[in-house]
């Protein structure tokens, strides 16, 4: 009876230490789509008003939570009973995510002008500010979705053919190291002109370490903020190219000469554009369809 229990004990070491193992190779796997995840909702968890910084930020990696426990078990069921439909579901997803970074070129090069006077945030009224923070909230959410599919795929790459008990378990330690770890470093960026604003007031010396270092956090934020924005943008880009490219066949034999990384901004690139060719022509007809039926 004892040898039976201890036998069963060693039998579950054995499992944990292969779902350690495997829970390595598998983030060492995601580790370039976790880096793009981190740029994209950095981007997108900056720019609010410094005390909402936090509470968006938690609201946005609940949201991320959320979005695992939802795609997790649709993806153990779909991959045992339907392939398929994850490559359509990653394919889909791209072409959003090609999309967003597409519109984010467009209204660099040509700006909104609510998007101008968004800038200005003593005239923006609170209710404004709510609806746009919200706004951000969902988009981020919605992108964190897809960006959460993909690494929850990569990841099950990694163990298919193990048992199923050992695919949720390594796929499962995978997405909850994704959001830790993501949103963890995220709340570390947005708060860096906090730490620096307290390093700075412990010391009582014109020239320390810490006034020295907390300085360099203040001065430093606004051009890691602005970075984001473009690495956030590309890395979008970058994310819906490599879906194409691994999942459709044709865009994974042409352009074959060049470097993976930037065959994938190209493909990721023109789909995007060709996306946002639709969206806009969509958006010229709705309104010129609303008004003939209203009159």
């Amino acid at each position: 009876m004892a040898s039976g229990f201890f036998a069963l004990l060693d039998d579950i070491a054995a499992l944990m230490d292969d779902v350690v193992v495997m829970s390595k190779i598998s983030t060492k796997k995601t580790a370039g789509i976790l880096g793009d995840d981190l740029a994209v909702n950095a981007e997108k968890a900056t720019g609010f008003v410094s005390s909402r910084e936090l509470p968006v930020l938690w609201a946005i990696t609940k949201g991320s939570a959320l979005n695992k426990l939802i795609i997790l078990p649709i993806a153990f069921l779909l991959s045992a009973f339907a392939p398929w439909a994850i490559t359509l579901a990653l394919i889909l997803g791209g072409v959003y995510l090609a999309f967003e970074g597409v519109e984010k070129i467009y209204e660099f090069i040509i700006p909104h002008k609510h998007h101008q006077t968004d800038s200005n945030v003593e005239n923006i009224s609170i209710e404004e500010q709510k609806k746009a923070e919200q706004k951000k909230i969902k988009s981020a959410i919605f992108t964190d979705f897809i960006l959460s599919v993909e690494i929850v795929i990569i990841a099950l790459g990694t163990v298919l053919g193990k048992p199923i008990l050992f695919q949720i378990l390594v796929v499962t330690i995978v997405a909850i190291i994704a959001t830790i770890g993501v949103y963890g470093i995220v709340a570390l960026i947005v708060r860096m002109d906090d730490l620096g604003y307290k390093l700075v007031s412990l010391s009582t010396k014109e020239k320390s370490v810490s006034k020295f270092i907390g300085n360099f956090l203040i001065r430093a934020l606004p051009i890691v903020i602005k970075s984001l924005s473009v690495i956030g943008t590309i890395a979008l880009i970058l994310v819906a190219g490599g879906i194409f490219v691994h999942n459709i066949e044709f865009f994974h034999h042409i352009l074959e000469n060049l470097p993976s990384f930037i065959k994938d901004f190209i493909i990721g690139l023109l789909v995007g554009f060709a996306a946002f060719l639709v969206v806009k022509a969509f958006k010229m007809i709705w309104p010129k369809n609303t008004k003939k039926e209203s009159v």
